[in-house]
C-alpha cells in the first residue's frame, strides 16, 4: 500500500489522524506533496505564517513545524496565511464530500455560506443538533468552530473581491459577509499580513472583472479527466438554463440573494471560471456550487488505486485517470430532470426539461449567451397541469409525487441533508426504482458510493468487460469497488460510444 493511500484510508475522522501523524506531514511536505494540499496544513513558528503542504519554498525544519486540519485552526493559533502558496486557496478537503456524518454535513452547509445568513443556531436547526454538539463535534475534528471556520471562508472571499474588482473597500466588506469595515480591515490584516489596500496594489498584474463580473481559477488534485465530466454537462444541458459555448460550459445558477451565470472551462491545471452575479454577497455559494458541480474536491489518487485493483477495471483506470462524477448546481432542479428522464433519451428528457423551463422557469438576462431562464423551483411547478406533460400516466403521476414532496419538505435533498435518510425518502415514492434513487443519490446527493446497477449503459459495459450483467450478480462483484462505486460507474459508462463521454469540438 503506498504512503499516500496508507495515510487517506477511509474512515471517519482520518483528516485528524492525518495531522496528527507528524512523521507523515513532514514527509509530504519535504517532498512538496500537491495532492495533501486541503488535508491539512504547516504553520511555522519561526516565521508565523502557515502554508499548504506544496508550498514552493524551501522547507522549514522538521523542530519549527507545526500541522493543523484547517486554516481556520492555523488562523486561530496566531499564524497567517503565505504570499506565495495561498494556503486558504487549496482545494477543500475530500472528507466533506466523501462523509455523510454530521461533520462533513456541517462542512458542506458552511462552504455554501450557511453560517453567514443563518448564524450557527440556523447550521444546527438544519443539522437537527444541538448548538453545542455542532461546535463540539466540528472544533474536535476542524480544531475551530464553525464561527472561525465561516470567518477564514469570508476572508478568502474579500481577497478575491479585493484582487480581481475595483469595489470600494466598504462594498468588498459587505459582499464578503462582513459585518462592518472595521471587521473586515482587522480580518483581512490579521489573515494575510496586509491590508486591503495594499492586497489590491499588490494583484495590480491580475484579471480585473468586468462589471459584475468575476475570473476566478478552481484548483484541483490531479489527474483530471475532463471528458465525461464537461460531456456528460454539456451532452444533457436544458435549453436556455445551460449550453456549450467556446469550449466552456455554461449554466444559470439560483443563489441566496439573487442568480448568477457561470462559465467553466477546462484546463490543465485549474478550471477558469467567470461569474456574472446580481449580488456579490452570493460568490462564496456560487464558488462552492460550481466546485461541487464539478467534483473539484475529489481524491482522485485513493479512487483510482482501489478501482484499478479489480483486473477488469484497471485498463480503464489507466487509459483516463482521474475521472470525476458530474453532480448539481441544485438537487431539486437534477430530481425533477431524473424523474423527466425516466426510460426515455437523453435528447428527449432534454426536451422535456426544456418545456419545463419554457413555461415555468425564471426569466433573465445573460450578456454573454444564450441562457435566458433558472430552472423553475418545485413550488413553480406545484400547479402544473398534468395533461401539458407529453410523457406517460404513470411518470405525470411520479413528478407531481416529487414535486409534493420536495415543496413540502417530506423529501430532502439540501447540500447538508442525511444521505441515508434522502434514500429512504425518495424511495417511499410512487415510480422511484432504484436507478432514479441511485442517480439522485450519486449527482444530487453526491454520494461517492451510489451505484446506478440497473442502469443500460451500465448493463452494456458489464457484458462488454466480462462482468456480471444482472444487477444482483453485479452489485456483488461491484463490494470491492466500495466506497468509490459511484466512480466505478464513470469509468464504465465511458466503455460505450455515446456524447456523454467526450467534450463536444
Amino acid at each position: 500500500m503506498s504512503f499516500f493511500r496508507e495515510v487517506l484510508s477511509v474512515t471517519p475522522g482520518r483528516l485528524t489522524i492525518v495531522y496528527e501523524d507528524t512523521e507523515r506531514c513532514v514527509r509530504a511536505v519535504q517532498s512538496k506533496d500537491e495532492r495533501f494540499d486541503g488535508w491539512f496544513f504547516t504553520a511555522v513558528v519561526t516565521t508565523g505564517i502557515y502554508c499548504r503542504p506544496s508550498c514552493p519554498v524551501v522547507p522549514p525544519k522538521v523542530e519549527n513545524m507545526r500541522f493543523h486540519p484547517s486554516a481556520a485552526a492555523a488562523q486561530a493559533a496566531g499564524f497567517r496565511a503565505c504570499k506565495r502558496c495561498r494556503p486558504n486557496a487549496s482545494p477543500g478537503s475530500p472528507q466533506w464530500n466523501e462523509r455523510a456524518d454530521l461533520v462533513a454535513r456541517a462542512m458542506r452547509l458552511i462552504a455554501d455560506g450557511v453560517v453567514d445568513r443563518e448564524g450557527v443556531t440556523g447550521l444546527a436547526a438544519r443539522l437537527g443538533y444541538s448548538v453545542r454538539q455542532v461546535e463540539r463535534q466540528v472544533y474536535a475534528e476542524l480544531g475551530a468552530g464553525p464561527l472561525a471556520l465561516a470567518r477564514a471562508q469570508r476572508a478568502e472571499t474579500a481577497r478575491l473581491l479585493v484582487e480581481t474588482t475595483r469595489m470600494p473597500m466598504g462594498d468588498v466588506a459587505h459582499a464578503a459577509g462582513f459585518a462592518s469595515l472595521r471587521t473586515f480591515n482587522d480580518t483581512v490584516r490579521t489573515v494575510f499580513a496586509l491590508t486591503p489596500s495594499e492586497l489590491r496594489s499588490r494583484a495590480k498584474g491580475a484579471e480585473q472583472a468586468s462589471p459584475g463580473g468575476l475570473s476566478l481559477r478552481l484548483p484541483f488534485r490531479k489527474p483530471l479527466c475532463p471528458d465525461n465530466l464537461f460531456g456528460h454537462l454539456a451532452a444533457t444541458a436544458v435549453p436556455g438554463v445551460e449550453e456549450w459555448r467556446d469550449g466552456a460550459y455554461r449554466r444559470t445558477l439560483r443563489l441566496p440573494h439573487g442568480h448568477g451565470v457561470v462559465s467553466l472551462r477546462p484546463t490543465p491545471d485549474h478550471i477558469a471560471c467567470r461569474l456574472n452575479l446580481t449580488d456579490l454577497r452570493d460568490l462564496a455559494a456560487a464558488t462552492s456550487r460550481c466546485r461541487w458541480l464539478l467534483d473539484l474536491d475529489a481524491d482522485p489518487v485513493a479512487v483510482d488505486e482501489q478501482l484499478a485493483a479489480d483486473p477488469e477495471l484497471a485498463p480503464l483506470v489507466a487509459k483516463n485517470p482521474g475521472r470525476r462524477v458530474p453532480r448539481t448546481t441544485d438537487p431539486d432542479e437534477f430530481a425533477v430532470r431524473a424523474v423527466l428522464g425516466q426510460q426515455v433519451s437523453t435528447a428527449a428528457a432534454r426536451t422535456h426539461a426544456a418545456r419545463l423551463v419554457l413555461a415555468h422557469g425564471t426569466a433573465i438576462e445573460d450578456r454573454e449567451g444564450g441562457l435566458t431562464h433558472l430552472f423553475p423551483l418545485p413550488q413553480d411547478l406545484a400547479g402544473l397541469d398534468p395533461e401539458t406533460l407529453a410523457m406517460p400516466k404513470s411518470r405525470r403521476s411520479t413528478l407531481l409525487g416529487l414535486l409534493d414532496a420536495l415543496t413540502s419538505g417530506e423529501v430532502d435533498l439540501t447540500v447538508g441533508g442525511d444521505w441515508d435518510r434522502a434514500r429512504a425518502q425518495l424511495a417511499g415514492l410512487r415510480g422511484f426504482g432504484p436507478w432514479t434513487v441511485e442517480t439522485i443519490a450519486m449527482r444530487a446527493l453526491g454520494d461517492p458510493d451510489a451505484f446506478v446497477a440497473t442502469d443500460l449503459g451500465i448493463k452494456l459495459a458489464a457484458e462488454a468487460l466480462g462482468l456480471p450483467v444482472k444487477p444482483a450478480g453485479l452489485i456483488e462483484r461491484a463490494e470491492r469497488w466500495r466506497p468509490w462505486r459511484a466512480y466505478a460507474v464513470q469509468y464504465l459508462w465511458a466503455t460505450g460510444d455515446h456524447a456523454v463521454n467526450r467534450i463536444p469540438a
